[in-house]
């Protein structure tokens, strides 16, 4: 599933409708990085680049103007080099950039700087996004300095410069139907992953093995790279939000918390279930696990069009301050202790995170010091926790090392919410089922 020239040529056209007349914006796609030596880290192309042109290679630079009515699309991009191409194959080359990507020009890379000078001379307005690309920058600086120079024969700087992520960040947060079409697609190839992980952990596996399995069964169904480094915990390195070692072995008595997910045509899915190793949850772990779903559950019920983001955050809390009262973890009354964050040695995150291009994908939360509304095409994650260090002497023995986390993917729509994941199990009953099968 290719998304469709198309689709980006529509994307630059809302672009050039949100610049002003007489601006110009610069943006600058990936460089390959260096892992050793002469090896490179696998390529990446930069989601803004990539949003509005489609283009794969490394080293390029768009440029789009309106100094016309119709605006107008200058690739940047690396000639075709048949010595390049012996050994990493077919480059697209101008010709390609105009008929395969349809730029209403294309330039080498090379003569970016030298056609920059004509390009800027006279637009009153740039977008453009300092400190992403420190080479890019002086570039600019440079030519700033040649048409001042020129300021006596007419020449003249742009007036104002303003970050090109006001425009484009906003574009991005809200999907597009081939957008929703890719990260649905993303979402199911990571329930496919996370299923067959459910089928195969079993004490005395290593972590970096389950990984393996979800590698192969994610791959098997389209993924060409996950969507962010895999986490695989078990144990107390659940508490670890971030633990990416994947080194420690399967015990039976432990949780072991995946938080996994696929890139599909560079569209991410981001998704955690915790699992029993044995395939039967303890009372202990029961308890936490329960508790962190009702408080997920609850959030995805409120998701609808209007919805203000922090209020999302405040049900998860509530809930969670409640339930760990209940269960001894915390003792006081609940609005004195959500008054003193006491739920923050269990709970340090947010509810969610937008989802899209990137893992944690851009998009405002506040605009004005408001807390920002839910509107249709949104897509998010929810995914609250409760993390409980081994070495908390606060709580008894049986909480310690408990690290529990649920997260599923989630599309704002006209009449409430679609869950992207909502395939994959995720209450006890259908998880140890699932498992001990």
């Amino acid at each position: 599933m290719q998304i469709l020239q198309e689709e980006f040529i529509r994307r630059r056209k809302i672009f050039f409708s949100y610049m002003r007349k007489n601006s110009v914006a610069i943006i600058a796609g990936a460089k390959e990085t260096i892992r050793t030596g002469d090896s490179r880290f696998s390529f990446r192309q930069n989601s803004d680049f990539y949003y509005l042109t489609g283009f794969h290679e490394p080293d390029a630079i768009a440029v789009f103007h309106t100094m016309n009515s119709l605006g107008e699309y200058i690739l940047f991009s690396r000639s075709a080099s048949p010595m390049r191409e012996m050994w990493e194959g077919k480059s697209v080359g101008q010709a390609g950039a105009v008929s395969e990507y349809k730029a209403d020009s294309a330039f080498p890379i090379e003569s970016f700087e030298e056609k920059l000078v004509e390009i800027l001379e006279g637009s009153h307005f740039l977008y453009y996004t300092f400190n992403d690309d420190h080479r890019l920058d002086r570039q600019l600086f440079r030519t700033f300095k040649k048409i001042k120079n020129k300021r006596r024969r007419g020449g003249e700087v742009a007036e104002c410069i303003f970050s090109s992520d006001l425009l484009l960040h906003e574009m991005r947060l809200f999907k597009s139907e081939t957008e929703i079409t890719m990260m649905s697609k993303a979402a199911q190839i990571t329930v496919e992953g996370h299923l067959h992980a459910m089928k195969v952990i079993k004490p005395g596996l290593w972590e970096y093995q389950v990984q393996a399995e979800m590698a192969y069964a994610m791959s098997m169904q389209g993924m060409r790279s996950f969507a962010y480094e895999p986490i695989v915990a078990s144990g107390s390195n659940a508490c670890t939000l971030h633990y990416c070692d994947n080194v420690a072995i399967l015990k039976k008595e432990d949780l072991v918390l995946i938080d996994v997910g696929a890139e599909y045509q560079n569209y991410a899915s981001d998704v955690t279930r915790t699992l029993p190793v044995s395939g039967k949850f303890s009372p202990a772990q029961k308890a936490i696990y329960e508790l962190v779903l009702d408080a997920q559950s609850a959030v995805i019920k409120m998701i609808r069009p209007g919805l203000g983001w922090d209020e999302m955050q405040k049900k998860v809390v509530d809930i969670l301050t409640l339930g760990l009262i209940d269960l001894g973890l915390l003792k006081g009354k609940k609005a004195e202790l959500i008054d003193k964050k006491a739920h923050l040695p269990f709970y340090m995150h947010s509810a969610g995170h937008w989802l899209g291009l990137d893992t944690h994908d851009v998009g405002r939360y506040k605009i004005h010091d408001e807390w920002r509304k839910l509107r249709p095409n949104m897509v998010l994650t929810v995914e609250p926790g409760l993390y409980i260090s081994a070495n908390n002497q606060d709580v008894e023995e049986k909480w310690r090392g408990i690290g529990v986390r649920i997260e599923d993917d989630v599309l704002v729509t006209e009449e409430g919410s679609k869950v992207l994941t909502e395939r994959l199990p995720s209450t006890v009953k259908d998880i140890e089922a699932l498992m001990l099968t």
